[in-house]
């Protein structure tokens, strides 16, 4: 049975109805989230394999295209910086490892692929946003869905580029109707290809791709002569095919702005994006005051209350909050464990089980790291608001925040809470500590956390590529039982290291509340 929704323990009186804490409801899956008004704004760019994608790139920024190579399942983040620079994020490292920023350099030899590539240029376009090319969706699986969806919310912009010959399939046509529910502004590019981009002259006909075999669930129709024998453009042809197609499974993107691409006119989708940012930008510009109120002022403390009470209510809270994430976490483990298997046996096959994983990993960090952000707000608004009144002001809360954070560095299980688990190539799990090791883990860093705890973060080290691409390990059965003796291992770690955070919340923030009660005003 599905978990539910956080519910407080505080009753009020023995033996009385539970009541629900306002906030504290957890997300049950990874999805789009609105964007925080700190987040970097960014264009993430999402498409098939060989539509052109990394051309496109290159073309906005007038580069080489060897240039934006990455690893396959690698994200390439290209942001502003003064003096061009390449470097790779790898789990298992504090450091990231510098590539050459010259396109022929080749990268270091790593034990396994990075989760990113930040490509830094002085190029003016970059002021205004930076881009995030993913991998191809035909490769993501459902875990990397949901992590380009996570991205794409937090980025603010998703630019899908498909070619003239190919089309929407089921998996994209899922994610993109994911997106039409969301504020998040979706373009589209239809390019002649990989082919046609890098060589104009031989891009084939219209009537030449109609008979093109293209694997998807919706054919966009092809162009033929006109009735002067004079051929059309299929790129132009194909976008209002590719429109069409998509308007009939996603109606909802009725309103979004698409783009026939090429080489040499790639200024009009320069121009769309960098309108975008600026509308945006004012936008979360203006979403969050300078101040919000109650930063420097007196807050008193509601009469009648009593620390013994105070501590009870936090103490039950905590738990069953804890307890409530432990039982999504594992529920969610039991479903990954079933992918994971049927991908070893119709799928990726052993050889693919390191990269798989990884990214299931990646998409169970970013859901424990949501849940356990939502929870803890939810306690910390819904045992606050009893010391201080209700509605709790934003300034007030994060003065409480702050407190809260800085508390935790006074407890021993505070300080191992900053912690990544790493899955090693004989199924267990191993620790490595510090904020470079955090850094590491994300495929799009975002704005500074603003949060109670540290996020928490998954991965498989550079052993298990070692261990599952020697030509020895090719055993299905031993692939999916060490698969299986894996996710074991890290639910009892996530189990263990949830438990371990909100009892340094319970003692943490009892302890500021209750040096309120007791002086009668915030102290924070």
């Amino acid at each position: 049975m599905k978990p539910g929704p956080l519910r407080s323990v505080d009753v009020p009186h023995p033996g009385g109805p539970a009541e629900p804490p306002r906030r504290a409801r957890l997300p049950s899956r990874l999805g789009v989230a609105d964007p925080g008004a700190d987040e970097p704004l960014a264009v993430v760019v999402a498409g098939p394999a060989g539509a052109g994608r990394r051309e496109l790139v290159a073309g906005l920024f007038d580069l080489e295209p060897g240039m934006l190579g990455v690893p396959d399942g690698s994200y390439l983040l290209v942001n502003h910086a003064r003096v061009p620079t390449r470097a790779a994020y790898v789990p298992g490292y504090r450091q990231p490892h510098s590539y050459g920023a010259d396109p022929l350099a080749a990268g270091p030899a790593l034990a396994r692929p990075p989760r990113r590539v930040e490509l830094s240029l002085p190029d003016p376009l970059l002021r205004h946003f930076a881009v995030l090319d993913t991998p191809d969706t035909d490769s993501l699986g459902v875990a990397g869905g949901r992590v380009l969806l996570d991205a794409a919310g937090r980025a603010g912009a998703l630019l899908f580029v498909i070619s003239a010959e190919q089309a929407f399939t089921a998996a994209e046509l899922n994610l993109l109707a994911e997106l039409a529910r969301t504020r998040v502004e979706v373009l589209f590019a239809i390019t002649p290809g990989v082919a046609g981009w890098a060589a104009p002259a031989a891009r084939p006909t219209a009537t030449e791709g109609a008979g093109a075999s293209v694997p998807s669930v919706i054919r966009p129709g092809a162009a033929g002569p006109r009735p002067g024998g004079r051929r059309v453009d299929p790129v132009e042809v194909s976008l209002a095919a590719h429109r069409a197609a998509l308007l009939a499974a996603v109606p909802g993107l009725a309103d979004s702005r698409w783009y026939a691409v090429r080489q040499v006119d790639l200024a009009v989708l320069r121009r769309a994006l960098v309108g975008w940012a600026a509308d945006e930008g004012l936008r979360r510009a203006s979403a969050r005051p300078p101040e919000p109120p109650g930063v420097h002022g007196r807050v008193a403390v509601r009469p009648g209350l009593h620390p013994g009470d105070l501590t009870g209510r936090l103490d039950r809270e905590a738990r069953s909050c804890a307890q409530r994430i432990r039982q999504h976490l594992a529920l969610e483990l039991a479903n990954i464990h079933l992918r994971v298997v049927q991908e070893i046996v119709f799928g990726v096959g052993c050889a693919g089980l390191p990269q798989l994983l990884d990214r299931e990993m990646e998409a169970l960090s970013l859901l424990a790291t949501a849940q356990c952000d939502e929870a803890a707000r939810g306690i910390l608004d819904d045992t606050a608001a009893q010391v201080f009144g209700a509605p709790l002001a934003e300034g007030v809360r994060h003065r409480i925040t702050h407190a809260v954070r800085w508390g935790l560095a006074d407890h021993p299980a505070g300080r191992e809470l900053d912690r990544v688990l790493l899955v090693t190539s004989t199924a267990g799990v191993a620790g490595l500590t510090g904020g470079g090791a955090f850094d590491a883990l994300s495929g799009f860093p975002g704005a500074e956390r603003d949060e109670v705890l540290p996020p928490v973060g998954v991965a498989l080290s550079g052993g298990c590529w070692q261990h599952w691409r020697a030509p020895g390990n090719n055993d299905p059965n031993g692939a999916r039982s060490w698969a299986q003796r894996a996710l074991r291992e890290v639910e009892l770690e996530l189990s263990r290291e949830v438990s371990r955070r909100f009892e340094v919340i319970r003692l943490s923030l009892g302890a500021v509340l209750t040096d309120a009660v007791e002086h009668g005003i915030l102290l924070a």
